[in-house]
């Protein structure tokens, strides 16, 4: 008895497996979740102002696209970067250090008096966001129990769609009484309180402090302990022992499976290459009707208001898709319900398009877009971090994020080069949805894969 209570005691991370989730588990939630929304606040902020930047800076379509891709290209260079440092230096070091950065670019942004100088802190901006979600998604998922990892991770996705709906809201007002660059002072300072929570309040990852060993590791893990209720580690068992035994997110053979190389290897090929396609695909489709739904709308006969508010329902929608999304995960495995919502992504992205001619089904399709197009987001991020041991978890994570900003960055661009070759609104939505189905394919060839440690135990 007196062993096994020893080897209890020496694994936190099984018991944070196993056990319900406590308050500061929650509380570790809703910092990430904040952070999240930063997100979510930075990429409607450029597209709420793109008119107004348009207009100053007197940018063509294809001008505009590549701003509206500048964020979107930090982020991209952020995760595919900073993952692996990550590993490296701790989840919540690089959390501190990437949000320092988006502060910084936030605050230059404000001070922009050209196109380019508003590109590279954008871009700077972007490298901010892209660290921090490398750290906040792994360190989410992690702090999670198994039981409730689907639904607590969506509800950090879910803070996206938070972000870009208040975030948009505040946008229309401050532009009308102080200009667009109080939008992004207003971002900086929202990021400067997030970077007060992280350092009071956000704990290491676990994972991290049992398989790098930084000095201090026993005494963080007990600290840890004693938030979550739990009683204290006697002392720490070696990196491959200990963890939940036959599941993705167990330690056993992860010697060898660190650096980028490892995404490669035998074990995670086809996931790899496969998360890859379904995250590129995804977020294509995301980032473009979140970048350009207000101004495609107007062109399509709708007013600059109206295709504001659309653009608000689309982020409305997906603070419900998220938070749908985990809830179905109680019942149905993560690739399954993720499958599903990319098909119906597809789909409703075609009939949004399709009824301009009714404001009323414009404003509503838009939540329904909005809603299953986040639920893909939402799935890719609890999906994701599961399918990698825990000493790779944020190098596949953040490589897996990177990729899928490629996409993003594309959208933007590419819609905008589109348009100027002379594509209607219609044309490019179509071609979108067509996209999203990519992931579709890409989520039918990942059944069979070891990759559903998030689903709730059978009773």
């Amino acid at each position: 008895m007196a062993s096994d209570q020893h080897h209890d005691s020496g694994d936190l991370r099984r018991r944070i497996e196993q056990a319900p989730m406590g308050a500061y588990q929650w509380l570790i939630i809703g910092i990430c979740t904040f952070l999240n929304a930063l997100d979510g606040y930075d990429v409607l902020a450029m597209a709420f102002t793109a008119t107004p930047v348009s207009e100053e800076f007197g940018l063509s379509g294809s001008e505009l696209g590549f701003l509206l891709s500048a964020g979107l290209l930090g982020m991209a260079v952020g995760s595919l970067t900073l993952g692996p440092v990550a590993d490296r230096i701790g989840r919540r070091n690089m959390t501190i250090l990437a949000i320092v950065v988006n502060a910084a670019g936030l605050f230059l942004s404000a001070t922009s008096s050209n196109a380019a100088e508003l590109g590279l802190w954008r871009i700077i901006t972007g490298l901010g966001i892209g660290g921090i979600l490398v750290g906040t998604n792994v360190i989410s998922s992690e702090y999670a129990n198994r039981a409730r990892r689907g639904l607590a991770v969506s509800i950090y996705a879910a803070g996206y769609g938070v972000g870009a709906s208040l975030g948009g809201t505040a946008a229309v007002w401050m532009m009308g009484e102080y200009g667009w660059r109080s939008v992004y002072a207003l971002g900086g300072g929202l990021t400067v309180v997030a970077l007060v929570l992280v350092l009071i309040l956000l704990p290491e990852s676990a994972a991290y402090l049992y398989n790098r060993r930084p000095a201090g590791a026993l005494e963080k893990i007990n600290r840890i302990a004693r938030k979550i209720g739990q009683a204290p580690v006697v002392a720490l068992p070696g990196p491959d022992a200990g963890a939940p035994a036959g599941g993705p997110s167990s330690d056993a053979g992860e010697k060898g499976d660190r650096g980028i190389g490892a995404l490669f290897n035998g074990r995670h090929r086809k996931v790899t290459v496969l998360v890859w396609v379904s995250f590129f695909a995804v977020m294509f489709g995301f980032y473009f009707v979140n970048s350009w739904t207000p101004r495609l709308l107007n062109e399509s006969g709708l007013t600059q208001n109206q295709g504001v508010v659309a653009g608000i329902m689309l982020t409305l929608g997906g603070t419900i898709g998220a938070l749908l999304f985990g809830f179905l995960t109680a019942r149905w495995s993560t690739r399954s319900t993720l499958f599903w919502f990319t098909v119906g992504s597809a789909v409703a992205i075609v009939a949004f398009i399709s009824s301009t001619s009714v404001v009323w089904a414009v404003f509503a399709l838009g939540i329904v877009v909005g809603m299953l197009i986040n639920g893909c987001i939402a799935g890719l991020y609890v999906l994701t971090p599961q399918a990698y041991p825990a000493s790779m978890r944020s190098t596949g994570a953040g490589w897996a994020i990177g990729v899928g900003r490629g996409g993003a960055i594309l959208a933007p661009m590419v819609t905008g080069a589109l348009l100027d070759g002379g594509w209607t609104p219609q044309a490019v939505y179509i071609g979108v949805a067509v996209v999203v189905l990519v992931a579709t394919v890409a989520l039918w060839l990942l059944r069979g894969e070891d990759i559903e440690a998030n689903r709730a135990p059978q009773s």
